[in-house]
């Protein structure tokens, strides 16, 4: 088809196939593509037994109107052909929408992940298309052929591997950074449309475009650009570092700095009353005080300067007016005569030097109190250090870069048990002959408020004495600085007026530590509204419950399981160390003036009470930390969080324009348990995000950790002991109220950490806690159906081995097992041992193949590959939701789809085991007549033939050859087929 001059055509480019389902039924597919546009229809050529096939063909379509172009779209079918039956079977479809068009020239091949026609159906693949507009004359043409000596098997098993990046190198020569950066912005949708729904294109920050099938360094199915890679870091504890921090800076690379401490000043000459400013100056870099009045001269100040950024051989300090550019005195130290510090010896005492000023006379500069010397990240400066990479930080947020540690509050259950009130006055006296009153009691700890249902009347108890008896319990943090109010409302005309109620510090309150009955007592209810002649009281039983464990974080990501009362706490059994130190490749998270895409990162570690924040390195897309951490470990089944944030409060435009919230890079969790006693490991893990256009890698961050074990034995000994308190079990506490007391827990932490200075900010606690791990996700959902599937494909796996063996597919087999069966049944006693030998033998057997990695998340397991965007946009969905009618229509209708199967799936459990029930119920009266005599006959046949005989008869028939079998069901299985069920009585 030729195009006209002067008009525009949309030329399709079908490049490439990937990884197709093979349909043909011979293992492979015979592909072609059919692409549909404005009611124009045009194909490719049939690729034979191919499921990576290379078209390289173009399909040129007319244009009516450009304008209506953003409005429509394309519509691309693959199929795979069969010849035999002139039919053809669907291999996959795309939708591409017109607005992402681009004109000749500029775009380049993109990946799609093939859509399915239903949630359940067979497909698998990813198709490579360019799409433009032309305005030149376009022949459709295959000009894969005209490539110079076709292709070699070594780049046909090149184009099989990876197409897209293939063909970009021989035919456009272009880097694939960028076809993935317009891949993924192709991919971002605005609104999800019900008709429009396609599967998003995988994409990372500056790598290339990800193929699905690559395997995981540690084991995992995910693809290789998303796994998890071993590092060789030049660790401080290396056999060439043998300082004396080699023993507690061992995990971190040894960095070396130029420490200042300017303390004071005197006898400067001034000639007014502006404030004096001491600047540190070395090369480029220049560090400021903050500013001291003339009577007292005084900053104590530590300026640091990373070695690697030292351009000059000589340090100077100015003195001088914050205003003026003027110093008023100067003094300079040669840096190969600056001192090395090695702690853990005492810091270098600062001393007075002699400056001179402007003209260089110092009898009239004045005097500095000044030490300057050599050190690492082990010295005790470094964490309030000012560092020469913030330079172009405000004051103001010089406190959010300096590292950190923190604690989180120690956490408290406060049970409270509203059993009664007497002598009652209800709200509305004039109408209290009228009414009955409708009283409740209402508790409230700081912003946690509950209530008892209304007290109903009662023969044995007046209307002014309310009976409830009902527990309640909130979450207290030390310092206990709340009280509890509880009150007592009676609802008259739609609203709750108080008739009485009291204040009780939470300080005051009982301590108890196990599951002893707290003494009750009574407490008299203030009323100012109400004057009577007699006072109201309440009846209460309150206590601090500090047998639990107060959980603040998700139970499966848990990193502390100790109970609150410290006296509960065993010995530690060993220590954890983390070496954070660095990242590589992080996406910029924020646009500055002159200087393009950037991000201001810091890490945030998380285990037990111990919260960590390292010091945010300024405008840096590969920052490096080198800090090191420790924690003490009370259980190894436990979890440390290591989070990555942009910092936004280094500048107050980005504050105004972020709002205060620091921007989330990803996380990574590391199980203990995984890791081996006294090794240090040292890898690269992959900072994954799902976003609403799908799971991007942000970067990835390099850390080293070791577990050492300080008592084996104990640590063994925790196996067999529960993973919470004792208090869990004895007075259990129902999942819905867990889960609220956690997410009180979790507004209580971060809202001290908020408190701290640096503050922590509330979405950084939020992120590393998992506050929203309940929320409704379609693609979690799939992803524990298919976790439930691999796990019963082991069972699965062993009965179609045991049928194969029935239906004596192998007789050499086949006779070996009948010969194991009959040797079991003469000698029972070896059973058991034979299967636990079988076990330790598997068991021994795989201890070679072990995982030498820490685990680390699976994209494929979490079904981040190949989700949609419209479940994307549920996910990322606002609760209650935000979207309109018609997508909330389609995502209530495709919850009702999965909840069907789901019921009907339960359904036919539940009438299984219902059928078992009424063997002995006699719901069916001959049914349960035939079973009972059944029992009868068999039991006189047991006692009378021997159990060894009785099972060789029912072994040796249920493994006859099948010649010897009939097709229809056993009379045991229609017997239990026909037992009737409770599905009967549903309506």
């Amino acid at each position: 088809m030729n195009s006209t001059n002067g008009k525009e055509k949309l030329v399709v480019e079908v490049v490439a196939a990937h990884n197709l389902m093979p349909k043909d039924g011979e293992g492979s597919s015979s592909a072609f593509v059919e692409v549909e546009f404005d009611n124009q229809r045009l194909r490719t050529q049939v690729k034979d037994k191919d499921l990576n096939p290379i078209w390289n063909e173009k399909l040129v379509f007319d244009i009516k109107n450009v304008a209506d172009l953003p409005y429509m779209n394309i519509d691309v079918n693959v199929f795979n052909e069969r010849r035999s039956s002139n039919s053809r079977n669907f291999l996959g479809k795309v939708r591409v929408s017109g607005m992402h068009i681009s004109k000749e020239g500029e775009g380049n091949p993109e990946l799609y992940t093939l859509d399915k026609r239903s949630l359940f159906s067979h497909i698998r693949g990813e198709l490579s298309l360019k799409i433009y507009i032309s305005t030149r004359e376009v022949k459709q043409v295959d000009f894969g052929s005209s490539t110079p000596s076709a292709f070699s098997k070594k780049n046909k098993k090149l184009h099989q591997q990876n197409p897209v990046m293939q063909m970009q190198q021989q035919h456009l020569g272009q880097e694939v950074s960028k076809s993935t950066q317009q891949g993924q912005n192709h991919a971002k949708p605005v609104e999800p449309n019900p008709g429009d729904i396609k599967p998003v294109v995988i994409t990372t920050g500056p790598g290339p475009v990800i193929m699905g099938g690559g395997a995981t360094v540690g084991g995992g199915r995910g693809s290789g650009e998303f796994s998890l890679k071993e590092t060789s870091p030049d660790l401080g504890g290396g056999p060439l570092n043998k300082d004396k921090t080699s023993s507690t800076y061992d995990l971190v690379e040894q960095m070396q700095y130029l420490y200042v401490r300017v303390v004071k000043a005197k006898d400067i000459l001034l000639f007014g009353g502006g404030d004096i400013v001491a600047e540190v100056k070395l090369g480029n870099y220049r560090g400021i005080t903050k500013r001291a009045g003339s009577s007292n001269l005084e900053w104590d100040q530590v300026f640091a300067f990373s070695n690697d950024s030292i351009q000059s051989s000589m340090a100077e300090i100015l003195v001088k007016e914050s205003n003026k550019d003027d110093f008023l005195g100067r003094v300079w130290f040669d840096l190969s005569e600056v001192p090395r510090r090695v702690p853990p010896d005492s810091q270098l005492a600062p001393q007075w030097y002699r400056m001179e000023d402007k003209k260089g006379d110092k009898a009239k500069g004045g005097e500095v109190m000044v030490s300057i010397w050599f050190g690492t990240q082990a010295d005790e400066a470094f964490a309030e250090a000012w560092h020469s990479k913030a330079a172009n930080v405000h004051f103001d947020g010089l406190c959010s870069i300096k590292s950190k540690a923190y604690l989180s509050p120690k956490l408290w259950y406060l049970r409270v048990s509203v059993i009664e009130a007497q002598d009652i006055v209800p709200g509305d006296k004039g109408s209290m002959m009228m009414r009955f009153p409708e009283l409740h009691a209402k508790l409230q700890v700081g912003n946690q408020v509950l209530r008892t249902r209304i007290a109903a009347p009662s023969a044995t108890r007046s209307l002014s004495n309310p009976y409830w008896n009902e527990d309640f319990l909130f979450v207290v943090a030390e310092p206990f600085e709340d009280y509890l109010l509880i009150a007592v409302e009676d609802r008259v005309a739609n609203r709750d007026e108080v008739v009485g109620r009291v204040f009780l510090p939470v300080s005051a309150i009982e301590r108890r530590t196990d599951d002893k009955p707290v003494v009750s007592r009574w407490f008299n209810l203030d009323n100012h509204f109400a004057m009577t002649g007699f006072g109201s009281r309440i009846h209460l039983s309150v206590s601090l419950d500090g047998g639990y464990h107060v959980l603040d974080e998700t139970t499966l990501y848990s990193s502390d399981v100790k109970p609150t009362a410290k006296q509960l706490w065993k010995p530690h059994i060993g220590v954890l160390e983390t070496g954070i130190l660095g990242a590589t490749g992080l996406m910029p998270m924020k646009i500055k003036e002159g200087k393009g895409g950037s991000v201001d990162a810091y890490c945030v570690a998380k285990y037990g009470q111990k919260w960590v924040r390292t010091r945010t390195v300024v405008d840096s897309l590969s920052p490096k930390w080198n800090e090191q951490y420790t924690w003490e470990v009370y259980d190894p089944c436990t979890v440390i969080t290591i989070g990555v944030f942009d910092n936004c409060r280094l500048d107050k435009n980005m504050i105004n324009n972020s709002g205060g919230r620091d921007s989330r890079i990803g996380k990574v969790r590391i199980r203990l348990s995984t890791l081996e006693s006294d090794r240090v490991y040292t890898h690269s893990y992959p900072l994954l995000m799902l976003h609403s256009t799908g799971v991007k890698k942000m970067g990835e961050l390099h850390l080293a950790v070791r577990f050492s074990c300080s008592n084996m034995v104990s640590m063994l000994h925790m196996y067999t002991m529960p993973l919470l308190p004792k208090m869990h079990y004895v007075h259990p506490l129902a999942v819905n109220q867990l889960e609220s007391l956690r997410y009180q827990a979790m507004n209580v932490v971060s809202s001290r950490l908020s408190r701290a200075e640096p503050p922590l900010g509330r979405e950084v606690v939020e992120y590393m806690l998992d506050h929203d791990s309940h929320m409704w996700s379609m693609r979690r959902s799939k992803a524990n159906f298919f976790r439930l599937m691999n796990v019963i494909s082991g069972l699965v796996t062993i009965c179609r081995w045991v049928e194969s063996l029935r239906n004596w597919s192998k007789p050499v087999y086949s006779t070996l097992f009948v010969a194991s069966f009959l040797t079991v049944v003469a000698f029972p006693e070896i059973i058991i041992p034979s299967m636990l030998l079988c076990m330790s033998l598997v068991g021994l057997w795989q201890y070679r193949s072990r995982p030498r990695y820490p685990p680390h998340m699976d994209t494929r397991l979490s079904q981040a590959e190949n989700v949609f965007p419209d479940e994307l946009d549920e996910e990322f969905d606002s609760f209650p939701t935000g979207r309109n009618a018609d997508i909330v229509r389609l995502r209530y209708d495709r919850l009702r789809s999965v909840a069907g199967r789901i019921q009907t799936v339960v359904g036919d459990m539940a009438t299984q085991g219902e059928r078992f029930q009424a063997l002995l119920s006699w719901r069916d009266p001959r049914a349960t007549f035939l079973f009972v005599a059944f029992c009868l006959f068999a039991a006189i046949g047991f006692y009378a033939v021997p159990f060894k005989l009785v099972v060789v008869i029912w072994g040796l028939y249920e493994l006859r050859p099948p010649r010897f079998r009939s097709k229809l069901p056993s009379p045991a299985l229609s017997f239990i087929r026909r037992l009737p069920s409770k599905a009967d009585n549903m309506l």
